[in-house]
């Protein structure tokens, strides 16, 4: 049976009411399947499939769903409820689950649990999730320098299991700070007798108030598996391993998505009033920028009533410059995301992009101007549309490789913000720059 189809049935039966079929049929589902169909369905199904899931996968299937519709299955549960869920996940993702709840409820769920458990769960819940002290898995096998091969492997026998994504052991001194790691392909392929320190490298220590976003980047840089994430003594408290980094890279771009819209939500079938508040917002600030090039046109009325094809030609200019700065503009955001824009090459950056403005606006304005003067007959509005529409390419550039990086300056997270104020730059300049050139030159 295809995967789709799978879907399409169990909605049926949702939709049928034949609960004891879907109940059956989820049995079949891995857990991210599980998070994938609740976050397809409109809330009343949700709840409803909610309630047939097995309680053994439960917190594995909380997981994995967004954090906005986990918030809301959270909000129906007892924190007894949500203590049992959390009882056999990692500690690092039953943290990752408990900061979805109210802070009096997160106390309540913690005294539920048992002492080990509570303990580890609040030393991660004490840093922001979007740090690596909130991705971490305080589930770290770390080993002594003095000690040799063959006690390290006798100690991993004794364990009789390793956790995800154990590639290394954590090598650290006696005071529990981090010296570096020890490949396990070390540990099988060298003599028994050997220490630990002869064979260890350095590894990739992470402080644990480092953001998400440069443990994702650091992970794609060094193509790692595993890291240890350390205090500010540099004594070892977890590891972060690619699973979670994972996470992070999908989560960052969905955000980047969401951001680059104007929208703030993450769950397909949020409330109606909670949307609309969520965009009314953005959708004002673009309703003022309209206003504001509404304003520019009417300014000139008169001379678009003296060339009515003006009126037609305008959108010609606006929009190629907003297209040229929405280029300009991603290649800006992609770059600070990414980390690779300085204060040492953001200049260079600047430069670069105005002169590839400068290029396309020369060539798509000899094109336009041919066009326009085949069009209507007159030589001098070719030589206007196509003056106006290379000084607004460059402005374009010029505005999308800039307003990324003095939004970021001022705190501003430029995939929300940079499009409304690029639209607004490029429409008014380009409204004003050929119609101004037409009052002054083609006019009487």
């Amino acid at each position: 049976m295809q995967e789709a189809s799978r879907q399409e049935i169990l909605f049926e039966c949702l939709e049928d009411g034949d609960f004891g079929r879907v109940r059956s049929m989820l049995e079949s589902f891995h857990p991210s399947e599980i998070a994938d169909l609740l976050e397809s369905l409109p809330g009343r199904h949700r709840r409803a499939l909610w309630e047939l899931v097995d309680p053994d996968v439960e917190g594995e299937v909380l997981t994995e769903v967004q954090d906005a519709v986990r918030a809301g299955l959270l909000a129906e549960m007892q924190p007894q409820e949500v203590a049992e869920m959390t009882r056999g996940l990692d500690p690092d993702e039953a943290a990752d689950i408990l900061q979805d709840l109210p802070e009096e409820r997160v106390d309540s769920v913690l005294l539920s649990m048992d002492a080990q458990n509570r303990e580890r769960i609040a030393s991660l819940l004490s840093y922001p999730e979007d740090t690596a002290g909130g991705l971490m898995d305080t589930d770290v096998v770390w080993v002594r320098a003095d000690v040799t091969l063959d006690v390290v492997t006798r100690y991993l026998r004794q364990l009789g299991e390793l956790p995800d994504h154990t590639d290394s052991l954590i090598v650290v001194d006696r005071q529990n700070r981090y010296l570096g790691v020890l490949s396990l392909a070390e540990v099988l392929v060298n003599k028994s007798e050997d220490s630990v320190g002869e064979h260890m490298s350095e590894g990739v220590g992470i402080p644990a108030d480092t953001p998400e976003e440069d443990v994702a980047r650091l992970f794609e840089q060094r193509d790692l598996i595993s890291a240890a994430v350390l205090d500010e003594h540099r004594k070892l408290l977890g590891r972060i391993t690619i699973d979670d980094v994972v996470d992070v890279i999908q989560d960052l771009a969905e955000q980047s998505v969401r951001n680059m819209a104007g929208l703030g939500e993450d769950d397909l079938f949020a409330s109606v009033l909670s949307s609309a508040r969520r965009r009314a917002v953005w959708l004002g600030i673009s309703l003022l920028s309209v206003f504001l090039a509404a304003w520019v046109i009417g300014r000139f009325e008169a001379t678009i009533e003296e060339l009515v094809a003006l009126a037609i030609l305008m959108p010609i200019v606006a929009g190629l410059g907003g297209s040229a700065g929405s280029q300009a503009l991603t290649i800006s955001v992609r770059g600070l995301a990414l980390g690779r824009i300085s204060r040492q090459n953001a200049r260079s950056l600047v430069l670069k992009e105005c002169a590839v403005g400068l290029l396309n606006g020369v060539l798509w304005a000899a094109v336009v101007g041919v066009v326009a003067t085949l069009w209507f007959g007159n030589e001098g509005l070719g030589l206007i549309i196509s003056l106006a529409m290379v000084i607004n390419l460059v402005c374009a550039a010029l505005a999308g490789s800039m307003i990324p990086l003095a939004l970021k300056k001022f705190g501003v997270d430029p995939a929300i913000a940079g499009g409304v104020i690029l639209t607004t730059v490029t429409d008014v300049i380009g409204f004003m720059t050929f119609l101004g050139l037409a009052t002054i030159f083609l006019l009487p």
